[in-house]
């Protein structure tokens, strides 16, 4: 009777390998995912922006200004008597009761971190928010377009700005 030699099974070496190469891609994907997830962050802060921008118009429509800066950066242009800050994650409703936005948005990320607004000399505003992902485009761009945003709000290399145009 001859004996078999067991060769059916992989050895320690060929385990070892396979699972590196498992965890190098497992790597490789997280990375990527994080990236995503920072980019839909981005992407988020652009559109509210677009957002309160969109409704500080309206608010010009009405008054024939832009609200003033209140303290801490913010909209000041709330009930009750149309001059209290306007605080982000809260309504904006003005003294006539006019709601320009159920809810002021919160930075996505941190309710920490929020947008800044300021009223520009020439009866314009600035809104600012940070960026996660420092090599969008967008940056320069909007810093360009918006260059007098610099004298009434600290604009860092990752903040993304927006104004009346």
């Amino acid at each position: 009777m001859q004996l078999k030699n067991k060769t059916d099974g992989f050895t320690l070496i060929e385990l070892l390998v396979v699972i590196s190469i498992i965890g190098v891609l497992a790597g490789l994907i997280m990375v990527n995912f994080n990236s995503a997830r920072e980019r839909t962050r981005d992407t988020q802060r652009k559109s509210d922006l677009a957002q309160i921008k969109r409704s500080l118009m309206m608010y010009y429509n009405d008054y024939g200004n832009y609200p003033a800066t209140g303290t801490g950066n913010v909209i000041a242009g709330c009930i009750p008597a149309g001059t209290a800050n306007c605080s982000w994650g809260s309504a904006w409703a003005a003294a006539s009761g006019d709601f320009y936005m159920k809810i002021l948005p919160d930075d996505p990320s941190s309710p920490d971190q929020d947008y800044s607004y300021a009223q520009n000399t020439n009866n314009d505003f600035c809104l600012l928010a940070t960026l996660e992902n420092n090599s969008d485009s967008g940056i320069a761009t909007s810093q360009s377009r918006c260059s007098g945003c610099g004298a009434v709000l600290t604009v860092g290399a990752s903040d993304y700005v927006v104004c009346a145009d």
